[in-house]
């Protein structure tokens, strides 16, 4: 076992599902490295898929490639297509449809979970793009080793290679004698994720793992204050219409506010941005009366009372 597949091996015994995985490969080096990792580590035990978003000419060839990776190395293969346009927010949309594509493949599969490539040097461009932003906790922790796929909360997604650097990945690929395709999208400085990358690795000042450290050290801290709201949720009681809650007066902002997107979760009501949360909150804390996201608050009490609000007459 090289050294490469000796450490990704322990990241993902931390992290591995019990059942087989699907891996998400786009045919890059990053991904391609994965491949070659899970197959030395994990020989029977993963499916890969490629995405096919239509948007390139190059990225049925570059399917091809991945699919040729795996059949010679024996490793079930199978090409998702799409068919996106070109446009405004195209990033977006091909994620959203990407892993929409993906989750639908694995459940038909019979797999377990999708895996992704993200990696340390990603996970430092997330945690700065949303330092930018003004993110808070939840947001700089950035990316998690285990989270859900978006638009698919019941499927695990798993990403075992946030502790590896780009470089150690691209090592791996060239050690396997194969050339990674190349996506000049990763080169456009219309993108944020682009233009950050270029900052990042324009200086010396900036080191990726010790982001990627700092990023996992504020996971461990909102899975604390998750353990805080979890327990703090028992003081909530659910009657029929209505979700009552009695807050202590020098409760935190930070904890009050993760009650309040859950009560709003149990009206399956969306959990909006945190200015709108935080007004909200304001409102009720001056014993006030105020409706957000199809839900009303009534603090004129010392118990709170939340229902959903009337649907307005036209």
């Amino acid at each position: 076992m090289t050294a490469a597949a000796a450490r990704f091996a322990v990241q993902w015994t931390a992290v591995a599902p019990d059942g087989p995985v699907g891996l998400a490969v786009s045919g890059g080096s990053d991904s391609l490295a994965m491949l070659l990792l899970f197959h030395e580590v994990a020989p029977r035990n993963f499916c890969v898929a490629t995405v096919d978003h239509g948007l390139r000419a190059e990225s049925a060839d570059e399917a091809a490639l991945v699919a040729a990776v795996c059949a010679d190395r024996g490793i079930p293969h199978r090409t998702l297509k799409l068919s996106l346009e070109k446009g405004s927010g195209v990033q977006e949309r091909a994620r959203a449809a990407r892993y929409a594509a993906l989750a639908e493949w694995v459940k038909a599969a019979g797999l377990v979970a999708i895996v992704t490539a993200h990696h340390a040097d990603d996970q430092a461009e997330t945690m700065v793009m949303r330092l930018n932003r003004g993110a808070g906790l939840r947001g700089l922790a950035a990316m998690r080793a285990v989270a859900h796929v978006p638009g698919a909360p019941d499927l695990p997604l798993i990403r075992p290679l946030l502790s590896l650097r780009r470089a150690e990945l691209q090592s791996v690929v060239a050690a396997a004698g194969l050339v990674a395709s190349d996506d000049p999208s990763n080169r456009d400085p219309g993108y944020e994720r682009v233009r950050t990358r270029d900052a990042l690795t324009s200086s010396k000042a900036f080191d990726a793992k010790g982001f990627a450290a700092s990023a996992k050290h504020l996971a461990e801290a909102d899975q604390a204050l998750e353990w805080i709201v979890a327990r703090l949720w028992s003081d909530v009681t659910q009657t029929g219409e209505a979700v009552l809650w009695r807050p202590s007066a020098d409760l935190p902002d930070t904890l009050s506010l993760r009650v309040l997107e859950r009560i709003l979760s149990a009206f399956d009501a969306p959990v909006p941005r945190g200015p709108e949360l935080l007004r909200w909150l304001g409102t009720l804390r001056s014993g006030g009366v105020a409706t957000l996201g199809g839900v009303k608050g009534d603090a004129r009490k010392e118990t709170w009372r939340f229902t959903l609000a009337p649907k307005p007459r036209h």
